[in-house]
């Protein structure tokens, strides 16, 4: 029997994606044992607010075009067709339904394992998923973290932000060392997209 392809499920709006993003995806695929991550593009998380998201086209464009050249890396815009909000474990239900040949793993900052029982059916996700967590600092002592799916890692993170890139731009400001190339050519062919 083929064995299952073993893949990190990384959430996020991506609003946009920059470099401290491709950076924990890239140390997941070569320090542990998932095969691909792929990027969830969130159009609507129920935890945060709305206001300040880039049009979904433009951040699933952005995704997509920065990881183009890394096969291990893939953009999975499954939340767009699903029910509004998004939650991930009715995510993880259909991409499970749906890729049975796959196991997928949720990859988290430590900061959503601080919340985690604010999500829809995190029991039954800790219960029946690996959750890989990439440690932040400030939340190191956080509910769940002795649970038997759950598994830390002291995976690189930038000091960079989505928000703070969005309100570089805004200023015009350089954000080419912040974003991969191809995202910096994004924002330069669409000048209004923060306007």
């Amino acid at each position: 029997m083929k064995s299952l392809t073993k893949i990190g499920l990384f959430f996020g709006s991506f609003n946009p994606i920059h470099n401290g993003h491709l950076a924990i995806a890239e140390y997941f695929h070569s320090h542990t044992d998932l095969q691909e991550i792929w990027f969830v593009v969130s159009p609507q998380n129920p935890l945060k607010d709305q206001a300040s998201l880039l049009p979904d086209s433009d951040r699933l464009a952005m995704t997509q075009a920065a990881i183009q050249e890394k096969p291990y890396l893939k953009v999975c815009d499954a939340e767009f067709h699903l029910p509004k909000p998004s939650y991930t474990f009715d995510t993880l239900t259909f991409l499970s339904q749906k890729y049975p040949q796959n196991q997928f793993v949720l990859i988290i900052g430590s900061d959503n394992l601080a919340i985690f029982e604010h999500w829809k059916n995190y029991r039954e996700m800790l219960d029946s998923r690996q959750i890989y967590v990439y440690n932040r600092p400030e939340f190191q002592d956080v509910p769940f973290k002795n649970e038997a799916n759950v598994t830390f890692f002291e995976a690189p993170l930038l000091p960079i932000s989505s928000t703070m890139i969005r309100q570089k731009w805004q200023q015009n400001d350089n954000i080419k060392s912040l974003v991969p190339h191809s995202v910096f050519t994004y924002f330069n062919d669409h000048p209004n997209l923060l306007k």
